[in-house]
């Protein structure tokens, strides 16, 4: 894989990862609702959903070659979006 394909899929697991904390923080209701079986389903949704979604992105970028710090950028990224989305949580 060359540089270019690395910077690229670094940039977006960062960037991913920001969009699936903004996802996070607006289904906040959903994934801690005190209804059990509702938050069971919601959550494994959730992380269905955004890690299939993660996966296809990288398989278009570098063919779903998946590093160790393409995951720690998708984490890193997680976190300073969580940091700044969650205001928008919304309390119930």
């Amino acid at each position: 894989m060359n540089l270019e394909i690395q910077i690229q899929s670094i940039f977006v697991s960062f960037i991913y990862g920001m969009f699936s904390s903004l996802i996070y923080n607006f289904l906040y209701f959903l994934l801690y609702n005190k209804n059990t079986i509702l938050k069971i389903i919601s959550n494994l949704v959730y992380f269905i959903s955004i890690y299939s979604l993660y996966f296809v992105l990288l398989f278009f970028i570098n063919y779903g070659i998946v590093h160790i710090y393409f995951v720690l950028l998708f984490i890193m990224g997680f976190i300073i979006g969580n940091m700044k989305t969650k205001k928008i949580r919304k309390r119930s």
